[in-house]
């Protein structure tokens, strides 16, 4: 039997006494191949193998605050997936060129490697910039999927191990886009837009403290003042946080144009429009409308089963919250001021009586039509729906 015809070379035998005669043989017929045991029925069959030709290589990394746990596996010719080495780096500049080095003599060099990570906070970040620098792939998923992907592995024991093992098997099973590094101008933008989110919130906190020492009996007079001046303070970051964004935009004549060209969507204005762009590195990696939706975790989600299960559609909030945070003040000024979004926000209303609900909507549609401005470089027209709607007002 030629081994170029046939990749095994199968013997069926009734009884298990033969197996190691059948093992012997086929050690002295063919040295240089492995051997491995099936068993198919009442049969068992010692498979000849020869090398598996690696169509695909991932190493799958549980990123921590002070570690990286890291599990390589491959995927071969005969659609079997592997999972063959493990190791611990620290996250650090040093562990990662350590994971670099473990990783090539590890992995065969004839296929490409991708390392597969996780969104997690801002742990990740600097391995991913790292890794990409050298020129390397790298893939960054949301936890969510990793979460719905482990739960079809039945996995019982969770672990650092075992949750890089369950990240490597989703980067052999799925073909994931490429990470790119965003443009430093986008990760300025996003670092002073969250500095700005957290002076807001801490605002409102001194807003509400100040309000509650000047409604006591007997209010601090000091205490209210120092109150007062904080809130001051940060009111003044603001504004030189804003002034900051500005500048960062002028920099960039093709920022400056997207900014523009997004703000022409009822609502959206400069900070809201620097926000998405710098939250989605320019809508880089994007690629429709429901895509980004999901990334801001405005996506719905609903259980139902038969008659028994029959839970409320809601959004499932797994997903960027800077840019979910701000979609919430563009949608209330869309509904009061473009016929368009007032006329979705009633007609949602008038189906189900829950005006969040349909404020929630409104957002959804806000976001996904920046999108479309961006697609079809072409400004938010107030008149479209005038100019298809025939004269008894039905839409063309």
């Amino acid at each position: 039997m030629s081994m170029q015809t046939y990749r095994y070379s199968l013997t069926p035998f009734n009884s298990f006494e033969f197996e190691q005669n059948v093992r012997n043989t086929a050690r002295s017929v063919y040295p240089q191949y492995p051997t491995r045991r099936q068993n198919e029925g009442e049969f068992s069959l010692w498979v000849v193998q020869t090398d598996m030709k690696i169509l695909r290589q991932v190493a799958g990394i549980d990123v921590a605050q002070k570690e990286l746990v890291v599990s390589v596996g491959r995927f071969k010719e005969d659609l079997t997936k592997e999972i063959y080495g493990f190791k611990v780096f620290a996250n650090t500049p040093k562990g990662f060129q350590e994971l670099v080095e473990w990783s090539k003599k590890k992995m065969s060099s004839e296929v490409s490697v991708r390392f597969v990570m996780e969104a997690t906070g801002v742990y990740h970040e600097s391995l991913a910039y790292y890794l990409a620098e050298q020129g390397q792939l790298v893939s960054i998923v949301m936890p969510a999927k990793i979460s719905n992907y482990q739960k079809t592995l039945e996995i019982k024991t969770i672990t650092d191990k075992t949750a890089s093992e369950c990240i490597t098997l989703f980067g052999l099973d799925r073909q994931l886009d490429t990470w790119q590094k965003p443009k430093r101008l986008y990760r300025n933008l996003r670092h002073v837009t969250r500095e700005r989110d957290q002076l807001i919130e801490e605002r409102t906190v001194l807003k509400n403290q100040l309000h509650a020492e000047q409604s006591e009996a007997f209010p601090d007079k000091k205490s209210i003042a120092r109150v007062q001046e904080r809130i001051n303070l940060i009111n003044k970051q603001e504004k030189e946080i804003m002034e900051e964004i500005r500048d960062y935009i002028k920099e960039d004549e093709q920022i400056s144009k997207l900014v523009t060209l997004i703000g022409s969507v009822p609502g959206i204005g400069l900070l809201t429009a620097t926000i998405i762009l710098s939250e989605t590195n320019g809508f880089d990696l994007i690629r429709n409308k429901k895509q980004l939706t999901s990334y801001a975790g405005l996506d719905v989600k609903e259980k139902q089963s038969g008659t028994s299960v029959k839970g409320k559609p809601k959004i499932s909030k797994k997903g960027n919250r800077y840019l979910r945070k701000a979609m919430h003040f563009p949608a209330l000024t869309a509904i009061r001021n473009d016929e368009r979004f007032k006329a979705i926000y009633a007609r949602l209303v008038q189906k189900h009586g829950i005006k969040m609900k349909a404020a929630v909507a409104v957002q959804r549609k806000l976001l996904e039509m920046t999108y479309t401005m961006y697609k079809t470089n072409k400004p938010y027209d107030k008149q479209y729906l005038k100019q298809t709607q025939n004269e008894d007002g039905t839409t063309a």
